[in-house]
């Protein structure tokens, strides 16, 4: 699919080196990582998708997989989530995605066998379809089903509910799938804040700074001291909560003092206590400074207000990125700072930096990092954090010698771009100059650099 993108110009005053510059590329905004694919949105609203599209989750049409980043929605979208879960013994991934766009319409897309989709069906579309019309205000979405929120705080679920992570009361009995209701289903009427899905277990947060959970318990991820499931929501903290995050069997949650605290399972140091012992009571692992937190499979993500990104827990598919395929059971620190948001997801993480770079790590097979590659030879994998976008609206000009000197430029990767030259601006006379193709992070060097004793303006601009 061709994308149309927006013209960028760039203009150079190359006879003083680098004067004005007018036109700005997009840094990418937020990102949300599911079972083996990933989303991004860029500061136009545009929705962006790669990796694996087995059941259609990336919407674009089609259900073939892409390692490079696919333009699926062009403006107005304002958040994204993405779930699923991938088999690792067989192609047995069931994936989905949800967005919201500026007018609070609710769309998904993907995997729906238990009606996490919310149409009313059990069948998984390869399109955007959108599924409620305004007012919506935030999502999540776990392994086979999903939740959502209103503008009047009310709480929306949809999907699987053999554990009870729906939270409406029941239990599903409708195997296979098990799924509670394929429409959305109010659970709570007010005052619910933000929202979070593991595989079987839901938490949400309500505007009183409580934390509330339901469904499956088995490793003691509810927090509520037993292991025993649940199908209506249960108090867990009275206050303070700030924001909550759920993985396969454990949940974190911070506390407006910036202390992080964890519950569940633990066999690969997901909590990050220093044990392997897993815990049905929350327990703080870090005692302030902490403002973000993800969590997925069996590890975990938390960045602190100095910008810096810390994991723990399992590593087996290098998702950490410490550069070792080894475990840890203590936070340990993979970036120093800069980073300004996190997501994790089955066997790989995502990251930005505060330059509106997009960096990624772990598992590779179906191209969910979107770097061009499917990770090479098995296990496709890569240990170290990989610039996958680069930071945007970057010029820069190295004299070559005499009059010469040479511009790159960083845009958007694979795009195409024009160099154009005129001697004057009053009128402009464009003469179109060479250029290299972008390479993978998007870095442009032009091949005649410009001579700044008779050309003297130079533009740079995207092309369809």
């Amino acid at each position: 699919m061709k994308n149309k993108r927006n013209p960028i110009q760039i203009w150079l005053l190359c006879a003083a080196m680098l004067q004005a510059v007018t036109g700005a590329a997009q840094p990418v905004t937020k990102i949300a990582a599911g079972g083996a694919h990933s989303l991004f949105l860029k500061s136009d609203g545009s929705l962006w998708a790669m990796g694996y599209n087995r059941d259609g989750q990336l919407g674009d049409g089609t259900y073939n997989n892409t390692n490079q980043p696919e333009q699926i929605v062009a403006s107005n979208v304002t958040a994204i989530a993405a779930g699923g879960f991938y088999n690792v013994l067989g192609p047995n991934e069931d994936s989905q995605s949800l967005f919201l766009k500026n007018n609070g319409s609710l769309w998904a897309m993907g995997s729906n066998g238990s009606g996490q989709l919310g149409d009313g069906t059990t069948s998984k579309t390869n399109q955007p379809e959108q599924i409620v019309a305004s007012n919506v205000t935030a999502i999540a979405t776990g392994r086979h089903h999903s939740l959502f929120l209103k503008s009047d705080g009310s709480l929306w679920a949809m999907g699987g509910n053999d554990y009870g992570q729906l939270g409406d009361g029941t239990y599903s009995t409708n195997a296979p799938y098990y799924y509670g209701t394929n429409r959305p289903e109010q659970i709570v009427a007010s005052n619910v804040t933000k929202i979070a899905t593991g595989t079987y277990h839901s938490l949400f947060l309500k505007s009183d700074g409580s934390l509330w959970v339901m469904g499956f318990n088995y490793s003691g991820q509810l927090g509520d001291g037993t292991y025993n499931n649940t199908n209506r929501p249960k108090q867990i903290v009275a206050s303070n909560v700030t924001e909550i995050a759920a993985g396969e069997a454990h949940s974190l949650f911070l506390k407006s003092n910036g202390s992080l605290w964890a519950m569940g399972g633990n066999g690969y140091g997901a909590l990050g206590d220093g044990t392997n012992n897993s815990t049905n009571r929350p327990e703080q692992i870090v005692a302030s400074n902490v403002m973000a937190i993800a969590a997925d499979y069996d590890d975990s993500l938390f960045l602190k207000s100095d910008g810096s990104l810390w994991a723990m827990g399992r590593n087996g598919y290098c998702q950490l990125g410490d550069g070792t395929y080894n475990n840890t059971y203590r936070p340990e620190q993979i970036v120093a700072s800069g980073v300004t948001a996190i997501a994790a997801g089955f066997g790989h993480n995502l990251f930005l930096k505060r330059d509106g770079s997009l960096w990624g790590m772990g598992w590779n097979q179906w191209g969910q990092l979107g770097d061009g590659t499917y990770g090479g030879a098995y296990p496709y994998l890569t240990n170290r954090p990989e610039q996958i976008l680069a930071a945007y609206n970057q010029i820069s000009g190295q004299q070559l010698g005499g009059t010469n000197m040479q511009l790159s430029f960083v845009g958007i990767a694979n795009a195409n771009y024009a160099l154009d030259r005129s001697s004057s601006l009053s009128p402009p006379n464009w003469i179109p100059q060479l250029t290299n193709a972008a390479g993978s992070f998007g870095a442009l060097v032009f091949t005649n650099p410009p001579d700044a004793t008779t050309n003297n303006f130079w533009r740079i601009r995207s092309v369809p």
